[in-house]
């Protein structure tokens, strides 16, 4: 049965953007290639991870609500919200997945009927740079909040506030310097210019219902982001081996073999 994913676009006033510490993801976040049906595998490099995208073909975005309860994911496409088109921000809306729902998001949305569809194109001609905003292009992000719930009239107490103070210390004690480590290690892939940016590609006919969010808090539960890029790019940063070009097999040969066969038949 077809159920129609939800959209919620009324804001939340006075969103932080802080990422917050979590023990778990609340939605998993994949890059799924249209034009072969395949997700794009992952690679971790230097505290960042990394998929290789083919240029010229479609994407969709695939988002999992791990929980068993709804959630808003607000979408961001190399630095643009994929639903309002305005620089993203925790703060804006975005879709409302339900519990254990996975949802494909195709593209950039234009009404609550369709939408332009994602599609790896060269940076100058990505939808942010034609806009004006290349600064972000070549990452692939969600903001995740949890809705707001009401509480049982007999709630049990919370835990002491300094053992859970103590608690989260400890936790940033220990988080500390593998963060920085990771933002140093980082720096090199900063530094590489980015070939592969998103384009604003055909109109698809996407329909998407609208509801009610009311937010559990002012920052988000998760942040989470997909560096992307061309392989030879990949190739280049030591993330992929040169062998792994992913559309080396599709350029033009000039002798592929075989005879010549009858064209079509025309009408």
């Amino acid at each position: 049965m077809f159920r129609r994913l939800l959209l919620a676009l009324s804001l939340a006033a006075s969103v932080a953007c802080s990422t917050p510490v979590s023990a778990g993801d609340l939605v998993q976040l994949d890059v799924v290639d249209r034009d072969n049906g395949q997700v794009l595998p992952e690679y971790r490099h230097r505290g960042q991870d990394w998929i290789a995208g083919v240029p010229g073909h479609r994407y969709s975005v695939r988002l999992t609500n791990t929980t068993g309860e709804r959630v808003l994911v607000v979408l961001s496409v190399d630095g643009v919200n994929a639903v309002t088109g305005q620089t993203a921000s925790p703060s804006q809306g975005g879709y409302v997945l339900e519990p254990w729902e996975t949802a494909e998001i195709a593209g950039w949305r234009k009404s609550l009927d369709d939408i332009a569809q994602f599609v790896f194109t060269d940076l100058p001609d990505s939808y942010a740079a034609r806009t004006g905003r290349p600064a972000n292009v070549g990452v692939v992000g969600v903001a995740v909040f949890r809705e707001r719930q009401v509480q049982p009239a007999y709630a049990p107490p919370p835990a002491p506030p300094i053992a859970s103070g103590m608690a989260r210390n400890e936790s940033r004690k220990a988080s500390a310097p593998a963060a920085s480590a990771d933002r140093a290690m980082a720096s090199e892939a900063e530094a590489m210019p980015q070939r592969l940016g998103t384009g604003h590609g055909q109109r698809e006919w996407a329909p998407v219902g609208q509801t009610e969010f009311v937010r559990a808090s002012r920052s988000p539960q998760q942040v989470s982001q997909l560096r992307y890029d061309d392989a030879d790019a990949l190739v280049a940063l030591g993330i992929l081996p040169h062998y792994r070009a992913p559309y080396a097999g599709s350029t033009p040969r000039a002798f592929p073999n075989g005879f010549v066969q009858d064209p079509p038949y025309r009408y």
